[in-house]
């Protein structure tokens, strides 16, 4: 059976990198892979339209360059989407929206294995997994799906107040803090929240390291990093596909209409 890498990179202790994406094109996978400076990418499917063909396609791509691959998925499909993307090879899967711990219960059973020890809902269809393994014996197969890894958005100011019963809840392997959501959440503009949210985001931290969980937190540049190793992380997203892209066509996108008006267009 392949080994899911995040998993193997949680047991060791090591850090790990992620870039996010929005496209399908397995292309900007394989290009990410390629520079082997990420452990795996997060596609940000909640964000994307995508089929199931496209999840199978990155999940080559990363596979390729020994690079996993998270899904981050809708709250309202999530059982559905999450066992299709496992089932494509994805070896990890970031749930969004999440308030309370009841909720976070019914999502992890909804993708561990249908088996004594995982006491889920996942059965053993015969799709590709990590590598194309169809044909394992059933107690393999119901090891590899027990082994994806379980992120949960924290992003509601009601998940920050049960953020302790959370964090315990077996199953719960990262969380990372949303602060857009969760400002919404408190009708609040994020731009004018920022304390109370960076406070927050601390909170939920310490909370998660206490527990044995691993938070994961974004950063827009390396020089942001350090301020988060200080409080004990070591899970880092930085990037994020539209975002650059944005940069480009705002930044040096302004300064090139502006010398083409120059020109009397």
């Amino acid at each position: 059976m392949k080994a899911n890498k995040m998993r193997e990179m949680i047991r060791s202790g090591a850090p790990m990198t992620t870039t996010r994406v929005w496209s399908t094109w397995p292309f900007f996978t394989e290009a990410i892979g390629a520079t082997g400076n990420f452990d795996y990418i997060e596609y940000v499917g909640e964000y994307s339209p995508f089929t199931q063909l496209d999840l199978e396609n990155i999940a080559r791509a990363a596979e390729l360059h020994d690079m996993a691959c998270m899904m981050k998925v809708d709250f309202q499909n999530r059982g559905y989407v999450a066992q299709k993307a496992i089932a494509a090879g994805f070896q990890s899967i970031l749930f969004a929206d999440h308030h309370t711990p009841e909720e976070v219960r019914e999502t992890i059973q909804m993708v561990k294995s249908d088996s004594p020890a995982g006491r889920g809902r996942f059965g053993c269809p015969s799709r590709r997994f990590i590598g194309t393994q169809v044909y394992l014996p059933q107690m393999e197969h119901a090891k590899r799906v027990d082994e994806v890894v379980l992120a949960f958005m924290i992003e509601k100011g009601e998940a920050m107040d049960h953020i302790e019963e959370i964090c315990s809840i077996e199953g719960v392997d990262m969380v990372q803090f949303g602060p857009s959501d969760y400002s919404m959440s408190m009708g609040m503009n994020s731009k004018d929240y920022v304390k109370e949210f960076k406070a927050a985001e601390r909170k939920m931290i310490e909370v998660a390291l206490k527990h044995g969980v691993r938070p994961r937190c974004e950063v827009l540049k390396p020089e942001e990093v350090q301020y988060y190793i200080d409080l004990g992380v070591k899970d880092f997203s930085m990037g994020d596909e539209y975002k650059k892209l944005l940069e480009l066509w705002n930044g040096d996108g302004q300064k090139l209409r502006a010398i083409a008006d120059r020109l009397g267009r």
